[in-house]
């Protein structure tokens, strides 16, 4: 469905609603807030209702009742409720209500990586990439189970798979790991440092390096990350580096014909090939 072309606080639900990816319960419930203060269109007011509905199956009817009374704009409420009764789900927003996530929030990453550290006195430096990797910067919301490291978990971490257990437990969090053959040659050089955390260093795969790994995958929920990320990033500066530094994933046929539909479906062309430039 296409929606209104508007300038008003209404902009941040489309926004927030638009791009069929997970939605953050919490920035769905101020984005509705804003919205109903000016909620003057059918569409809008419509968007408005099937979000709250979306909550509301969420959080459940009692906390969802607690919300909306407690809200100043009550005659708003009304007139959304009133001038949309009779249109069906169907003819609606029906995907929101399966799309509300709570993301996995950077803040608990590193107090799982400070309550991490206190496993061994060992030093220790981790390399921190995928979807984790974008949260942890602030480019991605979303929620994820994996903390993926390059190459391997630390030995000194290993030697405790019980304790890692419970922490994956506590903090619905774990330790997994990918080989760095599928980040493009180079990474390590344009890693960030997340924190220091007792005697274990951890750091971040660059959002350029994880866009790349992402695009030589042909999992759907790879190409979601992408198509959140790609608008954040500088596409001549995705090329270099792709011309640069992925000639060994471009070499193998699967991983490059991953990155070619992915490609296309995100930026309508083909892939740039090595030397053409954008």
């Amino acid at each position: 469905m296409i929606e209104p072309m508007l300038q008003s606080a209404a902009d941040e639900l489309w926004r927030l609603t638009a791009r069929g990816a997970e939605i953050d319960p919490e920035a769905l419930r101020q984005a509705v807030e804003a919205a109903l203060s000016e909620a003057t269109d059918f569409r809008t007011r419509l968007l408005i209702r099937d979000s709250i509905r979306a909550l509301e199956a969420n959080w459940g009817k009692s906390r969802t009742q607690t919300w909306l009374d407690s809200l100043p704009f009550q005659s708003q409420l009304e007139a959304v409720r009133q001038s949309t009764a009779d249109v069906s789900d169907e003819d609606a927003f029906p995907s929101l209500k399966g799309r509300i996530v709570t993301p996995t929030k950077p803040e608990d990453v590193k107090v799982f990586l400070r309550e991490l550290s206190s496993l061994t006195k060992k030093p220790i430096e981790i390399y921190i990439g995928g979807s984790i990797a974008l949260i942890l910067a602030g480019h991605l919301s979303r929620h994820t189970e994996d903390i993926d490291l390059v190459d391997e978990v630390p030995r000194a971490l290993r030697e405790y798979p019980a304790a890692l257990d419970r922490l994956a437990q506590r903090y619905g969090l774990r330790l997994t790991h990918f080989q760095s053959h599928y980040l493009p040659s180079g990474w390590k050089g344009r890693v960030d440092l997340i924190g220091v955390f007792g005697s274990l260093r951890a750091f971040a795969v660059s959002e350029y390096d994880v866009f790349l790994s992402k695009l030589f995958s042909p999992r759907e929920r790879d190409r979601d990350d992408l198509r959140m990320l790609a608008p954040l990033l500088d596409r001549n500066r995705i090329v270099a580096l792709m011309q640069a530094d992925a000639q060994a994933l471009l070499g193998e046929q699967k991983l490059r014909e991953a990155a070619q539909q992915n490609w296309f479906i995100l930026f309508g062309d083909a892939l740039p090939a090595a030397g053409s430039g954008t």
